[in-house]
């Protein structure tokens, strides 16, 4: 964890994704609850839902492009004076049509900010650090969900969402400022290459995952477990409020201590874990994720004590990190550096997709079968994942990254996209 952190620009970056992430967690919780106030409906608030997914599936293309393309560092702060413009209509208690409007603009903005920042790390570390990379910057989105969400609750109860949003902006400038300044060179640039059309540059880097076995293999698992996932956004509040008989505070406890489990896998990935391998980690995060998901869904059967589940909560949060490091560094690992940011930005979209997908199909089937089996089923939709990754053939590589750069510092460029 040192070296990584004495790495002065994957510090810097470090640092501003705390402070991005932080101020994303508290509009993510403020915004829902305020919706839900000013109209009463559990329905317009699950629309918040749809809108935080779809611009990641729709804006695939230009977001994967443009952190190719374009100087990532540069990019990520472009996306950070974004998000505070959009954000401004909030501060005069607006209504719900401008608050949707606001978060379709502020998940538009988001589907380009992540691949550029998964993609910038490599460039920063040396591909084979990006495992404890990863694992560090999980550490943040641990605390980030900690501390922003316990802001914007925290502001919205007592001030109002004009509180929330001073706030939001206040945090969101401290992220800017520290990528305002350009990362030192210590490298040679890669040649600049004439830039491709969006749409083809976006096919190129879908074809990259389909030719790629390696890619090939880890994209199947993430269709599983981000179907497991969007099972679970839906499946959980029945569980709490029907089976356990819980109140929506039990499911905001519940939800909330899985950061204290990704917390501590966080900072496992970083030190002693940071050579496992990517698949590894995805395919033992999967089935552990899995199995302990089924205690947890099982569980009722002998007890509904909150502070049982409590723990089992804190403890899933681990595996859960793991697996989604692994997903990153898998990725990061494969890829070229040029070609990283449209890959990443297809995985996230293919994530949105198929988490929307789960959701859809549990909100379908739960009236009619309950959710104790389909309870049962997300848990062995993770563990098959988990599988799927582990009983890999020997031999299946992807394909090596040759052009990658590893560097001690920054770049105060990142590479364009490379004509095929």
């Amino acid at each position: 964890m040192k070296q990584l952190l004495g790495v002065p620009a994957f510090a810097r970056l470090w640092v501003a994704a705390f402070f991005g992430e932080t101020a994303e967690w508290m509009l993510q919780v403020a915004l829902p609850v305020y919706v839900f106030q000013r109209t009463g409906s559990a329905a317009t608030t699950a629309l918040s839902i749809v809108l935080g997914l779809l611009p990641a599936v729709l804006l695939s293309p230009v977001a994967g492009v443009v952190a190719d393309r374009w100087n990532r560092r540069a990019v990520l702060f472009g996306v950070c004076c974004g998000l505070a413009v959009v954000a401004l209509p909030l501060l005069s208690e607006p209504g719900v049509v401008v608050v949707y409007a606001v978060m379709a603009g502020q998940a538009a903005l988001a589907s380009v900010f992540e691949p550029a920042r998964n993609a910038l790390v490599p460039e920063l570390v040396g591909v084979e650090e990006v495992t404890g990379a990863n694992g560090l910057m999980s550490v943040n989105g641990s605390v980030a969900r900690l501390a922003g969400g316990w802001a914007g609750g925290a502001l919205l109860g007592f001030g109002g969402l004009a509180d929330v949003v001073t706030g939001y902006l206040v945090v969101l400038a401290v992220a800017a400022a520290l990528l305002a300044k350009p990362f030192r060179r210590v490298s040679a640039p890669v040649p600049a290459a004439r830039p491709e059309p969006v749409v083809r540059a976006w096919l190129d880097g879908l074809r990259e995952i389909t030719h790629n076995r390696r890619l090939w293999r880890t994209g199947l698992a993430v269709v599983f477990t981000s179907l497991a996932q969007g099972m679970f956004l839906v499946l959980f509040v029945v569980y709490v409020l029907d089976v356990l008989g819980g109140s929506e505070a039990d499911a905001g406890l519940l939800r909330g201590v899985q950061a204290i489990g990704g917390l501590a896998a966080g900072f496992a990935l970083a030190t002693v874990a940071r050579r496992v391998a990517p698949a590894t980690l995805l395919g033992w995060g999967s089935i552990a994720l899995g199995l302990i998901s089924a205690v947890i869904w099982n569980l009722y059967l002998v007890t509904t004590a909150l502070g049982l589940y409590v723990g089992l909560f804190v403890l899933v949060g681990a595996p859960g990190v793991a697996a989604g490091a692994g997903v990153l560094s898998e990725i990061q690992s494969a890829v070229a550096p040029e070609r990283a940011g449209r890959v990443l930005s297809t995985a996230f979209a293919a994530i949105a997709t198929f988490t929307t997908v789960g959701a859809l199909l549990a909100g379908t089937l739960v009236a009619t079968t309950g959710p104790a089996p389909l309870l049962d089923i997300q848990a062995g939709v993770y563990v098959f994942a988990g599988v799927l990754m582990l009983a890999r053939k020997r031999g299946i590589r992807g394909t090596s990254p040759s052009s990658m750069v590893t560097v001690e510092g920054c770049r105060t460029s990142s590479p364009p996209a490379t004509s095929t």
